[in-house]
């Protein structure tokens, strides 16, 4: 499991993989159309679109010379779910923080309005 989490934040980690995923929402689509928004080559797509097929984020069908990728969104929730417990956790910590600076402005309001009497 840990190992799978690694492989998908590292293949996000890259502008242009994120990028690749972006585009694959709308559908499949060959490694031609993929690669022409960026410049690159088809062997530098390629490298790209393998971290992405080793991370399992995108599957790739071959019909000759032909190769179609498409979108693999059940693959990201692993990583959704590990994101979503330390957004919790971190929220959680944030509100607990945020009381007791409340409590403290509350005190100290409380002392200066005795000081004041």
């Amino acid at each position: 499991m840990q190992e799978h989490l690694d492989m998908t934040f590292s293949a996000l980690a890259h502008p242009a993989r994120r990028a690749i995923l972006t585009q694959l929402r709308a559908g499949e689509a060959n490694v031609s159309t993929l690669a022409e928004p960026y410049g690159m080559s088809l062997p530098a797509i390629s490298r790209h679109l393998k971290v992405l097929e080793g991370a399992g984020l995108i599957a790739r069908t071959v019909n000759g010379r032909f190769h179609r990728c498409r979108l693999v969104p059940e693959a990201a929730n692993e990583a959704a779910d590990w994101l979503q417990n330390h957004r919790r956790f971190w929220t959680d910590r944030l509100d607990s923080l945020a009381d007791y600076v409340d409590a403290l402005n509350k005190r100290t309001t409380e002392t200066q309005g005795d000081d004041d009497e």
